[in-house]
């Protein structure tokens, strides 16, 4: 029988698969003294602890599963938690022999409370707390009767340490970076920054007197016309000992170079000059994506999924109703982003004033406390019925399948990497309204160099919210040479990885270089 849910292993049962058959009944864990006598590869995976993370390296490890690798994909025990209240035993138990769930402490006080922790106290958490518990994980595997010993760890880049523990052990170690390939290389000139004396920030004016429009025109690989302001926002610092500034710089200069190799979710025709300057720096860079369906097909294990929030289904039969095609705004700030009640406010009255269909996603944590939680949705008095028939609001949704629908027409976007990754996929172009970390710089390459996007100002107020929805679902020249880029980015994402294509390449010689190594 699969093991109860308060055990911090969790067996999947098999599945008919091209790898794998049917076995007649369930697994069981058993200690064993003896490791298993085996030549399958096990691949440990372990993803930073946000949606955004988890989402890349789930897929990662279907398409590792579906190619015959022995797969250990490892929550964290809050996010376990959430995935339990939110999508059910399946989303941690299912249908696949080889494929199993573990989980490891954050190192953070116990919480149930279902939002994305907060992001600095978990970066030094995770980096205090988590190696030992990586290794006792590795260590019991080793002694798990059925399961090949781990030979191999792939690591979120924000989870570097996991490079060191590794090769303390023995093991391969790679670290898979989630960013977009110009987000991850700002990241690696991060110490450049603070060796020109560019960060930390002279003193607080400095935000707000034009200094983060100093041009930064000297780092190979990235678009001339890059300002500071473009960088990832960890930057924007006075403290030369901050959190995020210190820790981003010890994953590039410190965990990349000891890692056995670098994973991209991205594909070459998209980011070429990037990935070029990368691989001069890191030669053993592997460049998988788009990690999606193509890689690894919806029907490859449906029932495992990431989503840490629960999805409302009535998304795709709303957009089946709209008469028109590319007719609605879909609206999602991701699973971080948080707004104050005013800006949500100003956003409701901007997209109703548009004209344009309308579905947007509010996730139950996105609105900042302010001292006055009602219960209510915080939109204006009547705004439901106002729209009622034109505009859909749900706490979260499969974003892939409102991007793939023919119905939507644009996407107003924190630019985050998976969104904007899915929204070039899906052919869609975007309204661009960044919040932090590299989603600056997703934004201004979607809208400079990419050609699929229009930037939002910070505070957008109704009116810019409503004339930027107008020029982006019009039939404007603008938002037609946009329409029509984002086509040229999703024909070439389809070839990336196709069969030959160069994304397709690198899984196989990642998987081909990882599997030399046995238990």
């Amino acid at each position: 029988m699969p093991a109860p849910i308060q055990s911090p292993a969790v067996f999947f049962q098999p599945a008919e698969s091209a790898r794998h058959t049917r076995a007649s009944k369930s697994m069981a864990m058993a200690p064993s003294s003896k490791p298993a006598k085996t030549t399958t590869p096990h691949i440990l995976l372990l993803p930073y602890p946000a949606q955004g993370h988890v989402n890349p390296f789930l897929r990662l490890a279907k398409a590792l599963h579906a190619r015959g690798l022995h797969v250990t994909f490892v929550h964290t025990e809050h996010n376990h938690g959430r995935l339990l209240r939110s999508r059910g035993l399946g989303a941690v138990t299912g249908a696949a022999d080889g494929f199993r769930f573990e989980t490891i402490p954050d190192g953070l006080p116990r919480s149930e409370h279902d939002a994305t922790q907060d992001i600095w106290a978990l970066c030094e958490a995770t980096r205090r707390a988590c190696p030992a518990h990586l290794r006792e994980l590795v260590e019991r595997l080793g002694r798990t009767e059925g399961v090949p010993p781990v030979t191999c760890v792939v690591a979120d880049g924000a989870m570097g340490f996991a490079v060191h523990a590794a090769k303390d052990m023995g093991l391969l170690a790679y670290l898979f970076f989630t960013p977009s390939a110009c987000g991850f290389l700002c990241y690696l000139n991060f110490d450049q920054l603070v060796k020109r004396g560019y960060v930390p920030f002279r003193d607080e004016s400095y935000f707000t007197n034009g200094y983060l429009d100093s041009p930064v025109d000297w780092i190979t690989g990235m678009i001339s016309n890059l300002r500071l302001r473009d960088f990832p926002t960890f930057i924007r610092t006075t403290d030369a000992d901050d959190v995020m500034l210190t820790i981003n710089i010890k994953q590039c200069e410190l965990d990349a170079p000891a890692a056995d190799g670098i994973l991209l979710n991205t594909y070459d025709d998209l980011e070429r000059a990037a990935l070029d300057a990368i691989r001069e720096r890191l030669p053993n860079t592997f460049v998988l994506g788009p990690l999606g369906p193509e890689v690894s097909p919806p029907s490859y294990l449906p029932s495992l999924t990431s989503s840490l929030w629960k999805e409302d289904d009535r998304c795709v039969a709303w957009l089946d109703a709209q008469a028109a095609d590319c007719s609605v705004m879909y609206v999602n700030f991701g699973s971080i982003t948080v707004v104050t009640r005013d800006q949500m406010v100003e956003f409701a009255r901007g997209l109703a004033d548009a004209g344009s269909p309308f579905l947007w996603v509010v996730r139950p944590d996105m609105v900042r406390d302010d001292g006055d939680d009602d219960g209510k949705m915080p939109v204006p008095d009547g705004f439901a019925e106002e729209v009622a028939g034109r505009g859909l609001m749900v706490g979260w949704c499969d974003q892939e399948a409102v991007l793939g629908h023919r119905a939507t027409g644009g996407f107003l976007s924190h630019c985050g990497w998976n969104s904007t990754l899915e929204s070039l996929c899906a052919g869609v172009p975007m309204l661009c309204w960044p919040f932090f970390s590299e989603q600056v710089t997703n934004c201004r390459y979607a809208c400079e160099e990419w050609g699929v996007g229009v930037q939002m100002p910070r505070e957008a107020g109704r009116g810019e919210v409503e004339a930027a929805v107008r020029e982006l679902m019009g039939d404007g020249d603008k938002a037609a040479a946009m329409r029509r880029k984002a086509a040229e980015w999703k024909e070439k994402a389809v070839r990336a990885v196709a069969a030959g294509g160069s994304s397709q390449r690198d899984l196989k010689r990642f998987v081909d270089e990882i599997a030399r190594v046995k238990g």
